[in-house]
């Protein structure tokens, strides 16, 4: 089969290959999907960077953890009527090596649930990271409904979801945005305010939006950097659900500030996700799908062969919807 690997640690073009590999078979309990579209997440990109020093211990690595595609073979224990069967993967590229930028993935079937027919491959592979990690985010602790929720980055991969997953459950959200364009994609996400986050007086302006009332629930993409802010704005007994911190790697917690507060901190990634959070945002996930009730932004298609391209372009950090790989 045509695949993408690296064997070495370094810069994309360096270390990604594009050639032929040998096609996996569906094991027990498994799947062998026929891929269409794959993913590239910036944890992709860290892991081909070098982030996971002994990622490359038992051989080379075939990256991405989401994609989209036809199941053709299934393994001992699976339902043959899963044969031919749309899918949506995720965590194709977690715990193991060969992940979905390749004609096929074998994976188990917990991994690759049904994609709605009226779902395109390509929103298919937005589907892991970035749907299910906005997921968790807004509903982790329970229904939001009435509460005032800000997400900051709401303009990007995961923020865009959140403001969309947070609004339709009945909660108020104030997004952040730093230009026009981004603003109006967040207002039609379903966000009631933006604000500017690259203002010196963002907390003024979240607290303008809410007429001075503090947030139940902040969706963070940069925790440490906005950790002042966040406890400032926070009521007590609010949540930071976050899921990124770039800017600032190893914050420092003010222990006080925030044990006076009685603040919840919610880390986020999908690979350490309680099965049963997995499995709820799978349910609406696909339900909301079927409906027709989510926006989605896929900013660059690419073919496979420029996969090295597509982790340039997650690198500079400057781009707002999804990079997608077409396999076929």
């Amino acid at each position: 089969m045509r695949a993408a690997w690296f064997e070495t640690f370094g810069s994309a073009q360096d270390v990604l290959q594009v050639g032929e590999k040998e096609t996996p078979e569906a094991g027990s309990g498994e799947v062998l999907v026929r891929m269409a579209t794959s993913g590239i997440n910036p944890s992709d990109v860290k892991k081909r960077a070098g982030a996971f020093p002994n990622l490359l211990d038992l051989g080379y690595v075939i990256p991405n953890s989401d994609g989209a595609g036809v199941i053709e073979a299934v393994g001992e224990g699976v339902d043959q009527n899963r044969i031919g069967e749309r899918v949506w993967i995720y965590q194709a590229q977690f715990g193991r090596r060969f992940g979905s930028a390749a004609d096929y993935v074998a994976i188990d079937e917990s991994r690759a649930p049904r994609l709605p027919d009226n779902a395109s491959f390509e929103v298919g592979a937005c589907m892991g990271i970035p749907a299910m990690t906005a997921h968790r985010c807004v509903f982790a602790d329970g229904d939001v409904a009435g509460q005032t929720i800000l997400v900051t980055g709401g303009a990007g991969r995961v923020g865009h979801y959140a403001i969309q997953w947070a609004s339709q459950a009945g909660a108020t959200v104030i997004a952040s945005a730093s230009n026009d364009e981004d603003k109006t994609t967040c207002i039609e996400a379903g966000a009631a305010h933006v604000v500017n986050h690259r203002d010196d007086d963002f907390p003024n302006q979240v607290l303008a939006a809410t007429g001075g009332a503090l947030l139940d629930r902040i969706v963070d993409v940069e925790f440490g950097a906005n950790l002042a802010t966040s406890i400032a704005i926070l009521r007590v007994g609010g949540t930071i659900a976050t899921y990124s911190s770039t800017q600032v790697t190893q914050p420092k917690l003010p222990f006080l500030e925030m044990m006076y507060k009685d603040i919840t901190l919610r880390f986020v990634i999908v690979y350490a996700m309680p099965e049963e959070a997995k499995q709820l945002a799978i349910t609406d996930i696909n339900e909301a799908l079927s409906a027709n009730a989510l926006e989605h932004r896929i900013a660059h298609t690419l073919p496979l062969e420029e996969i090295a391209k597509g982790n340039e372009l997650i690198e500079q950090g400057t781009i707002r919807g999804a990079v997608v790989l077409t396999i076929d």
